[in-house]
């Protein structure tokens, strides 16, 4: 499959204030390894190959143990994520595929129970920002590994 356009280079300034935003939340209260959950799952469930990649290879860099990557897309049955991890896991499940009857007071009570009300506006920032990116990397077919050495995810041993 090739790229369709580069939306980088047809909306320069649009795309340089969402990397902004997507930076400012590597400053949010969630944590590295959360952040590196939800950007994978998130992408899994909306099938951005680019994004999944890409996640990956920063969660390795970042020291993420292989197996538990590999649980991610079956977080609900493993044993390898703790409370707050299932959490934020179930948050971005519930954001990413919005039910037609919104997010379940059950859902919201277990995030309420693992997450400040600062740390849950983050959370939800944050999923916002990775299905953005989903969309419009799987909307114009951007290769997974394509800027790897532009983003330093290259030293992540995995290609």
């Amino acid at each position: 499959m090739t790229q369709r356009i580069d939306y980088q280079k047809q909306s320069p300034e649009l795309f340089k204030k969402f990397v902004e935003f997507s930076l400012a939340l590597r400053q949010s209260s969630i944590e590295t390894s959360i952040r590196d959950l939800v950007d994978i799952r998130a992408s899994q469930i909306n099938g951005c190959a680019f994004c999944v990649d890409m996640h990956v290879k920063e969660a390795t860099i970042h020291e993420e143990r292989p197996l538990r990557l590999h649980h991610v897309a079956i977080w609900r049955e493993s044993t390898l994520f703790n409370p707050r991890e299932r959490a934020a896991l179930d948050w971005t499940e519930a954001l990413t595929r919005i039910s037609p009857k919104g997010v379940s007071d059950d859902v919201y009570e277990f995030a309420r129970t693992q997450f400040s009300e600062k740390e849950l506006s983050d959370l939800t920032f944050l999923v916002m920002s990775i299905n953005a990116w989903n969309r419009v990397n799987v909307g114009f077919r951007v290769a997974p590994g394509t800027y790897d050495k532009a983003f330093g995810i290259d030293k992540s041993g995995l290609s």
